[in-house]
């Protein structure tokens, strides 16, 4: 059934609509509260989220840990600068090495993906001298000016116009395309592990291993863009170091997205070879390292932890591949952990819009014939039972108005 927005939904809708520079097209929901994978509308709707508000909500919504770590530090200090030294921010930067694959073992905290990767890349350069920056087709890293010159997904490089020089395009999963762009005036080699924008596009193992082998060979830093990935999504801490990417170790991470369940904050994660090149006043952010976002990553992590929420995205994607098996018209499962991507035979357009009708909240992507799930990581089997009985109730009915 069709959700009708109350008159209290309809007031604020008209109110931000006036008021909000427009960006997304909105859902008609009015979000008012959330509990782990369920979002609230303020008419008394509860929706199940398997976007997780663009994969943000990792530990669930309102994870009471997390809740409890930002409610406690907000009562102490809600926040002060990098210029002074913090318990909070030491404790988050200690957690966060500690779980990074080696040779990562310093952070730089700041405040979204978008300038996790272009800090990111900045680092490259300023550690090599050099200025060109080798990313790929289908991959999505930002929007602020250096990112988005390094998109090469759909529009967004058009948006960025006039770009920032220093761009090179190579194929994802092709490594002959590398080899032909990547020389001595190249910096880093950038790329999302899993594409998840363009469709969640997965590369093999090897293809990783001889990224790592052409920059070893050139003197390139490679950089992992694991704004998605990052933070138990794959069911492992990070794609760095996976079998799913050959165990290979980039120089650098970037980070934001899940890691403070919901507080803005991104993070770079930096191997020893590149740290030694950066100096005091090369890299700089007034909010990044905050006290409120670094205890929200410290609760993150935690809670990540407390509940076995690596182990849980292991089982429950095995329980909803064997699920969809069940559903004819999804011919391939794309992706990792609960970084999906399910494929249809045709547009996944009226899908997404059924399933919203049934209150499940997907996701799309720049296929029109993949629909994306990103849901906490909290999520159990017997919600994907739940999804899949909806979907099938969406496609079963899609095919009725079909045949009418």
């Amino acid at each position: 059934m069709k959700v009708q927005p109350s008159k209290t939904s309809a007031g604020t809708v008209a109110s931000e609509e006036k008021s909000q520079l427009a960006t997304y097209k909105k859902m008609p929901i009015v979000a008012e509260r959330g509990e782990g994978v369920w979002l609230y509308s303020d008419d008394g709707q509860k929706y199940l989220d398997l976007y997780g508000g663009h994969a943000v909500a990792g530990t669930g919504h309102s994870h009471p840990h997390v809740v409890a770590a930002i409610v406690e530090q907000a009562d102490k200090l809600l926040f002060y600068s990098n210029l002074v030294h913090s318990e909070v921010r030491a404790r988050a930067a200690e957690k966060l090495v500690s779980i990074a694959p080696q040779p990562l073992t310093k952070v730089f905290f700041c405040n979204s993906g978008t300038e996790a990767n272009e800090n990111a890349m900045r680092m490259a350069r300023l550690a090599s001298g050099r200025e060109n920056v080798i990313t790929f087709s289908g991959g999505f890293h930002g929007r602020t000016a250096d990112a988005i010159s390094a998109t090469f997904l759909g529009k967004y490089r058009e948006l960025g116009k006039p770009n920032v020089p220093g761009h090179l395009q190579a194929e994802f999963g092709d490594i002959e395309s590398v080899r032909k762009v990547a020389d001595e005036t190249v910096a880093a080699i950038m790329l999302e592990p899993i594409q998840s924008m363009a469709g969640v596009r997965t590369a093999r193992p090897e293809f990783f291993s001889e990224l790592r082998k052409v920059c070893d060979s050139l003197g390139i830093a490679l950089i992992y863009d694991e704004v998605q990935t990052g933070v138990g999504r794959t069911g492992e801490w990070f794609f760095a170091g996976s079998e799913a990417g050959g165990g290979i170790v980039p120089d650098v991470i970037s980070l934001a997205k899940a890691l403070g369940s919901g507080i803005p904050v991104g993070a770079c994660l930096v191997s020893e070879k590149i740290a030694a090149h950066i100096k005091e006043n090369d890299l700089g952010t007034t909010f990044g390292g905050g006290m409120i976002a670094m205890a929200a990553v410290n609760a993150t992590l935690e809670a990540i932890e407390n509940d076995s929420m690596l182990e849980n995205v292991k089982e429950v994607e095995a329980h909803l591949r064997n699920r969809i098996g069940e559903i004819a018209q999804v011919t391939q499962v794309r992706g990792l952990g609960f970084l999906l991507g399910l494929e249809f035979a045709g547009q996944t357009a009226p899908i997404h819009k059924g399933l919203l009708e049934r209150n499940v909240i997907t996701g799309t992507s720049s296929d029109p014939n993949v629909l994306r799930l990103l849901p906490p990581l909290c999520l159990r089997a017997s919600d994907i039972d739940l999804f899949v009985d909806e979907l099938k109730a969406v496609i079963a009915n899609l095919g009725s108005q079909r045949e009418a």
